[in-house]
């Protein structure tokens, strides 16, 4: 028997770190920085998920 597989979607996480990036680059007057940083630390939790996933 094949059980459905249901994936987690991680476009969510992604927005929320780049926001959260960029707010908190803000407060410390460098928002580019942190939007950078927030879009770096989606895309690795993104990856680990999917890696996690994949050997499920």
């Amino acid at each position: 028997m094949n059980k459905a597989k249901n994936p987690t979607g991680a476009g969510a996480i992604i927005a929320l770190l780049i926001m959260a990036g960029a707010i908190g680059g803000g407060l410390l007057g460098q928002p580019s920085i942190g939007l950078l940083v927030g879009t770096g630390a989606g895309i690795l939790i993104a990856l680990l998920l999917w890696l996690r996933e994949r050997k499920a």
